[in-house]
């Protein structure tokens, strides 16, 4: 089965019959497409991708090579975190419908600076996404460590305590735990696409570059998200009530 392929179909809401006739093929060489490895020609991938809104490297990775897909999936970047547009942020939380993952020291600005921000994660939420978070462990060693290589007298352990009075309210609908890792790197992720914020030491998060990558089977995306799920089998879950966790 080409999931990614029927995953298109079922956003666009186009069934078999309905992407056939959108691009003007037989219904058995959709079905072909979805059961098999079979890659249509170049110029019918390019009126499927068209009809579902997708790129052609994505819905088929093999019909480029290895080299194209790493350039393909680097979407574009920001020499700070703070030069990414703001609208960006909701635009692709807007359009997650599966999961949403996100793991900083803090993360504040998303909280304190977009005001819809923790509106629609609810709404994603109670619409069936899986949201997990992830923040620095205040009983842990890591957070003093940053808080001490910034030379900022605690405001590092401050803003985790705002923003995590910003998120405990939402323990029922949000999976929360705290982690105590160096973090090379915050990582927020939109179903396949992601927005990866470098750290870099001695300089705020907030000033470093940042980059949007977009999974189309490259190198980017699964090794980010690779780490992202080693950090998260180690942290432990924050607790309803009480001081951090």
């Amino acid at each position: 089965m080409n999931e990614r392929l029927r995953r298109a179909m079922f956003r666009a809401g186009l069934d078999v019959e309905g992407l056939a006739q959108a691009v003007e093929v037989s219904t058995k060489s959709v079905e072909r497409w979805l059961h098999s490895d079979m890659v249509p020609y170049p110029r019918t991938r390019y009126r499927v991708a068209a009809a579902l809104g997708e790129d052609e490297s994505y819905l088929w990775p093999a019909s480029v090579d290895k080299a194209s897909l790493t350039g393909a999936e680097l979407v574009t970047t920001w020499p700070r975190r703070a030069d990414v547009p703001r609208e960006l942020w909701t635009d692709l939380l807007r359009g997650a419908e599966r999961n949403v993952d996100y793991i900083a020291f803090a993360g504040l600005f998303l909280a304190e600076e977009i005001p819809d921000w923790i509106p629609m994660l609810r709404a994603k939420a109670e619409a069936g996404a899986r949201v997990r978070m992830m923040f620095g462990d205040p009983d842990g060693r890591q957070l003093a460590s940053r808080d001490a290589e910034n030379e900022i007298g605690g405001g590092v352990g401050g803003r985790v305590a705002a923003v995590l009075s910003y998120y405990r309210p939402f323990t029922d609908l949000f999976d929360i735990r705290l982690h105590d890792t160096p973090l090379y790197a915050s990582i927020y992720r939109f179903d396949d696409e992601m927005i990866v914020n470098i750290h870099v030491y001695g300089i705020l998060a907030a000033y470093t570059p940042t980059m949007r990558i977009r999974r189309v089977d490259g190198a980017y995306f699964q090794t980010f998200l690779e780490s992202y799920e080693k950090i998260w089998a180690s942290a432990r879950p924050l607790e309803a009530n009480g001081n951090g966790g």
